[in-house]
């Protein structure tokens, strides 16, 4: 290959700079994509299909290197390992072990898992790099179905501009709250296990209970969410803080000339005064939700908290502190902005496969991993008619898990449990 398509250094994208700071065994920020597919996982063909994926996707294909400021990427030239799955969902992926990759393909059964740091890319594209490796496992598991694929040359396409810079607004200015969040409160489960129930939704039954309540699917799930927590531990621990609910925002939607590989990613936050507003109810609090997604989900509303961060990532102080001293203050400053959001919850819709590849794939899940101040976070994909609702979670009951199943279910909604067996499977009888 020619040298000029190889990717041999890069800066980091303005969030990814904070993530290798920041992160360590409490704090991994990772996140995981699993397809569980229809027939036993070959680790052989798994493990030609990440390398010719990775041909593709140079920009994965990186080790992190420590500059006088801060981390940078240079290109990886080693072949990456594959394992078969032993170890907790989205745990602290330690790149000296892993050949300086970034991410981790692991299997078992009938499933192949990505866990990705946050600092590579987004979820949206890592979402991308994923499907690239399942399309590639299929056909080469099935040559004669997939010949054509096969005999294509896929060339090697990346894009790593760092789009905050390009699309901010240096004048908008964010309405952040100052308000610090209601904590989770509850014993943690021990020895650094994680705890991942999955809860899969018949989707087509959950989208009409959601027009009838004139609402989306994220905004009904994000209530019911709220709700599950209000009942099982706010209540409990007599709460006194908003439950603040931060949800992801791909920022393509709204720069659709953007095309990078990094990070491109915001958020809202949901701030639910329960006793304040008195939302003691379901139907007080979808009406909320639905309230404040029209107030924050907004074009520039999502500009404002975009560029407020960039601004942070650009301040000449913090640019010219050595990374040493960098790590130590950011640090201690995450801890403390950790404390102003009570749970994360990720939608990332549903999952586009090619009519070819589907009689081959059962569903997909999407993790992401909780921490000690977050210590439950969310996330949903959808396949076909099936999406999976996952809860993540390093607190030693599932009270709020159960609950959020029992509502769906009351509402005629049909709801199946998998867990990785850290906590007592919810009961799926009716």
């Amino acid at each position: 290959m020619k040298k000029e398509n190889r990717l041999y250094w890069r800066r980091l994208d303005n969030s990814a700079k904070i993530f290798p700071i920041s992160a360590g065994k409490k704090y991994s920020t990772v996140f995981r994509f699993s397809c569980v597919l229809k027939e036993q996982i070959n680790p052989d063909i798994l493990k030609k299909a990440v390398i010719l994926a990775l041909e593709k996707y140079q920009s994965f294909k990186v080790k992190m290197r420590s500059g006088i400021f801060w981390n940078y990427f240079e290109h990886n030239p080693k072949d990456p390992i594959i394992h078969k799955e032993e170890d907790y969902p989205c745990k602290y992926i330690d790149y000296r072990r892993n050949k300086n990759y970034l991410f981790k393909v692991t299997y078992f059964d009938k499933k192949i898992n990505i866990d990705i740091f946050h600092s590579l890319t987004d979820g949206n594209n890592g979402n991308e790099f994923f499907k690239e490796i399942v399309y590639t496992y299929i056909e080469l598991c099935h040559p004669k179905e997939f010949a054509e694929e096969l005999r294509s040359v896929k060339k090697v396409e990346y894009n790593t501009e760092d789009s905050y810079i390009t699309n901010y607004d240096k004048n908008a200015k964010s309405n952040a709250s100052s308000k610090k969040a209601y904590i989770l409160k509850g014993d943690r489960i021990k020895l650094g296990a994680v705890s991942a129930i999955h809860e899969i939704i018949d989707a087509d039954k959950l989208k009409q209970i959601c027009k009838e309540h004139d609402s989306t699917v994220t905004q009904y799930l994000s209530a019911v969410l709220i709700y599950s927590i209000y009942v099982e531990n706010y209540l409990k621990n007599n709460g006194k803080k908003p439950i603040k609910l931060c949800i992801p925002v791909n920022l393509k939607k709204y720069f659709p000339n953007s095309k990078t590989m990094s990070n491109f990613f915001s958020y809202i936050t949901l701030e639910a005064e329960m006793k304040k507003d008195n939302l003691n109810t379901f139907d007080k609090i979808l009406q909320f939700v639905k309230d404040d997604f029209k107030k924050r989900l907004t074009e520039e509303e999502i500009i404002k908290t975009m560029s407020a961060n960039v601004r942070l990532g650009n301040n000449p102080f913090i640019k010219i502190v050595p990374l040493p001293l960098k790590k130590a203050i950011v640090r201690l400053g995450y801890l403390e902005i950790r404390r102003y959001t009570t749970i994360t919850f990720s939608n990332v819709g549903r999952m586009g496969i090619i009519g070819k590849y589907k009689p081959y794939i059962d569903y997909f899940l999407m993790l992401i991993a909780p921490e000690p101040v977050e210590k439950i976070k969310c996330s949903a994909v959808t396949y076909e008619n099936k999406m999976v609702f996952t809860f993540t979670s390093i607190l030693n009951d599932s009270s709020i898990e159960k609950r959020f199943h029992e509502f769906l279910t009351s509402k005629g909604i049909e709801v199946k449990i998998e867990s990785n067996g850290v906590l007592d499977v919810i009961s799926t009888k009716n």
